[in-house]
């Protein structure tokens, strides 16, 4: 199985992408919508929570409840992502060792934190005069 998106840019900063039946737009300035990282720190937020909710009903916790996840991803002097951090609330009352059980096997399910690998790079082919 694969999956697949088409990007569309007519002009400027801004794209839009076809997901399946969706559109979203991103704007690398972030002024008509979310920039690039944001989208990406968006991204990894979405798929954080359902690894948190399977990876707490894995450690006995069965009900997180309602899960809050303040994202920060601080950048370097080159404006590219240096780091990210995850604050992370949840409704359920989960004590502090099992919550740290919870969050280490959240990042081993959450796909979006695998892609982040190192080693995970497009391989990418160019066509002039296409249109």
């Amino acid at each position: 199985m694969a999956k697949q998106v088409t990007t569309v840019s007519d002009e400027g900063y801004s794209a839009t992408n076809e997901i399946r039946d969706f559109e979203t737009t991103v704007d690398a300035n972030g002024e008509a919508a979310p920039d690039t990282l944001e989208t990406l720190l968006a991204a990894y937020g979405s798929c954080y929570v359902p690894a948190l909710r399977v990876g707490g009903q894995q450690r006995g916790a069965d009900d997180l409840g309602r899960i809050e996840i303040d994202i920060d991803g601080d950048l370097n002097d080159d404006d590219k992502l240096e780091s990210i951090a995850f604050d992370i609330r949840v409704e359920a009352d989960v004590d502090d060792d099992t919550g740290e059980e919870i969050l280490e096997r959240a990042f081993e399910l959450c796909k979006v934190h695998d892609a982040l690998k190192d080693g995970l790079h497009a391989e990418a082919s160019f066509e002039g005069d296409a249109f």
